[in-house]
């Protein structure tokens, strides 16, 4: 299973880039007004740098609400890179410019996929990836790894290619989870993969062998 970094902040990105664990960028709107971007060519602006530190899948998500708004936005985001995907919602608009994206080659995150039979339509659509978003399942109270474990089963029966990216991760546990059930990709914020990298018994290991080392050699390095 592949590492994604769910965020729009380059300087997390940077900091992430460093571990040489990820492997794609995923953004959304929330992201980037959370990051103050204003405006798509600020938005563009973000991406370019981005795709200087990680040479991988950049997911870049619409606006538009319709289906014309959405075909207008894609076709133009794509051109901001050879990297970027562009993220579609899971809506009947969203679906209908899917189908635009086909025709014409595009790559597609679909996102804010919530059920099986969603997924289902963006194979049928030919999407790269489809994100069902655990984390909100979570918040109403649902198990939202089983909906993810039941998107692989049916895509690995169907022989469908479109890679499922778990999304909307809220802690370490998701990742692990998302690994068992055989999701392609996990995309998660700064501070989760931050916590992935944290154990205490690593930190009281450590602790251990550095005072081992300095009453064996006096202080001395």
């Amino acid at each position: 299973m592949r590492l994604f970094l769910d965020t729009a902040n380059v300087e997390e990105i940077r900091e992430a880039a460093a571990l040489g664990v990820i492997s794609g960028i995923t953004t959304n709107p929330s992201l980037a007004a959370k990051e103050r971007i204003g405006d798509l060519e600020s938005y563009k602006a973000a991406i370019l740098t981005i795709t200087k530190l990680i040479d991988g899948p950049i997911s870049v998500e619409v606006t538009a609400l319709d289906t014309a708004g959405m075909v207008h936005q894609a076709e133009d985001i794509a051109t901001w890179h050879p990297n970027v995907v562009v993220k579609l919602p899971s809506t009947v608009d969203g679906f209908k410019a899917m189908a635009v994206m086909r025709k014409r080659h595009i790559p597609v995150n679909q996102t804010l996929c919530f059920s099986v039979n969603q997924a289902i339509l963006g194979a049928e659509l030919g999407v790269k990836y489809v994100s069902p978003f655990i984390g909100r399942f979570d918040d109403e109270g649902q198990d939202g790894m089983e909906v993810v474990k039941d998107i692989v089963e049916v895509y690995r029966t169907q022989k469908v290619r479109t890679q499922v990216l778990a999304a909307s991760i809220r802690h370490p546990l998701h990742v692990v989870q998302a690994a068992k059930v055989g999701a392609d990709v996990a995309t998660l914020p700064f501070k989760i993969l931050m916590q992935m990298t944290q154990h205490s018994l690593t930190d009281v290991g450590m602790a251990k062998f550095t005072q081992d080392w300095k009453n064996a050699t006096g202080g001395r390095r």
